[in-house]
């Protein structure tokens, strides 16, 4: 009777067992990569689909050409959206003034985010260290639109709350886009260099001071240094959301043109050429990260 039960406990483990289930769990628990592959499987397809997807369709575009004659719009294949944007002085300045607005951004912000984040890290007590990285991270809850409708009112000239209150205002224009991409992006570089702060080790600061060096010197020597592949952490964010920011350009730019203001005018009228133009800040970034990357920041991060 025994022997009966037995072997029908057997038989119902093994019809168990033999289940495509249990064969692929048993699989599964004895290679561990293809747990790794079968869980990041889901994101990579979608980066692959949606990111890089879009990045294909993007460059295909900007090779078409829009013509129009008697007959109406034809489309051309060729570089002639490039060709433009080579020649044309115009799209020339509009990328370099670009460029050297979102360089003078990250440096602002580097300027900045340094004192605050080394304050949050290293001086101030762990009760008030949650308090103010707290208020670092809550304008990022905030609306974009709300935050640059506000600095459109304080900026404005005549009638902003700086003129009102001082006699004087920026206005629109440059200056007002710098200050107000400087302020939207400014957590951005705070957070990766609070990060590289946090990990540096205070017996450093101590050894430092213990050799004679002052706070600057310190700071200079020692503390900078180490946070570099924090600092090219924060760049890249300033850096390329300032290049391809449009709506601050809009609100408080007057008639400041930037390569997403440009693409943003051309996008239902001629979306090939708004593609050509979008992909200067792709190159853009592809050579500042390749820039970086010879530095060797990128492999500390």
């Amino acid at each position: 009777m025994n022997t009966a039960l037995d072997t029908a406990s057997v038989d119902v483990a093994t019809a168990g067992d033999s289940r495509p289930s249990r064969r692929l769990s048993r699989v599964l628990d004895r290679h561990p990569r293809l747990q790794l592959a079968g869980l990041l499987s889901g994101p990579a397809l979608w980066l692959v689909v949606l990111y890089l997807g879009s990045l294909a369709a993007l460059f295909v575009t900007s090779f078409y050409r829009l013509n129009e004659d008697a007959t109406g719009i034809t489309e051309e294949l060729g570089v002639s959206n490039y060709h433009e944007l080579l020649t044309t002085s115009v799209y020339r300045d509009i990328v370099l003034r670009t460029i050297a607005i979102a360089a003078l951004v990250t440096v602002i912000d580097i300027v900045l985010a340094l004192p605050i984040a080394f304050f949050i890290a290293k001086i101030a007590r762990q009760r008030v260290r949650t308090l103010l990285i707290t208020a670092v991270l809550v304008p990022l809850w905030g609306s974009y639109l709300v935050k640059a409708f506000a600095w459109r009112a304080i900026l404005g000239s005549p009638g902003g709350v700086l003129d009102k209150t001082f006699g004087a205002s920026p206005g629109y224009g440059v200056p007002a886009v710098v200050i107000v991409l400087a302020y939207l992006w400014l957590p951005y570089m705070i957070v990766p260099i609070y990060a590289g702060l946090d990990r540096l080790p205070d017996s450093l600061l101590e050894a430092s001071n213990d050799l004679g060096a002052g706070f600057w010197l310190t700071f200079r020597s020692v503390v900078i240094p180490m946070l570099v592949p924090a600092i090219v952490a924060g760049s890249v964010f300033t850096f390329s959301l300032s290049m391809g920011d449009y709506i601050a350009v809009a609100l408080v730019g007057g008639p400041t043109q930037m390569i997403g203001s440009v693409v943003y005018a051309n996008f239902a009228s001629n979306l090939p050429f708004a593609a050509a133009f979008a992909t200067v800040p792709v190159l853009v970034m592809v050579l500042y990260l390749l820039g970086v990357r010879r530095t060797g920041a990128l492999e500390n991060l």
